[in-house]
């Protein structure tokens, strides 16, 4: 599997990113009249209960969609394999110590934390220190 797996470079080269776009996760049952194509959501994922999507808040306002709590996301650059151990627990730990929840959505290329809308900012600053406490 391609990417990078030895955990102290994972951290050590993240250099993460956040996006100025807000997301919100909404559920799209099966009875709902919102199109997913017009969403062009993020990411999806199917639960017994419906489908979760990962959408611009902008789009979610505008299709009506229902959602609790607005989030930005951080994006890690660095290609870490999907065999790797250890980089979620280590970049969920930084962001628990600092009281800030992170929803990680782990892709082919990066992972992706999703993190609350007003503590960005303080996440972001909380990665790119474990990235550079990392290289020391």
């Amino acid at each position: 599997m391609s990417g990078e797996t030895d955990l102290n470079k994972l951290i050590g080269s993240m250099q993460p990113v956040l996006s100025d776009v807000e997301y919100v996760f909404a559920v799209l049952n099966n009875d709902s009249s919102v199109s997913l194509l017009e969403l062009a959501p993020l990411g999806t994922f199917h639960e017994q209960e419906g489908l979760t999507v990962i959408v611009p808040k902008l789009k979610a306002d505008v299709s009506g969609l229902s959602y609790e709590g607005v989030f930005q996301c951080i994006t890690l650059n660095v290609h870490s394999s999907l065999d790797a151990v250890g980089l979620t627990a280590a970049v969920s730990t930084a962001l628990t110590e600092q009281n800030i929840s992170a929803n990680v959505v782990a892709a082919y290329f990066h992972d992706h934390i999703f993190v609350p809308n007003d503590k960005a900012n303080q996440a972001l600053s909380c990665l790119q220190t474990l990235a550079d406490n990392n290289n020391q």
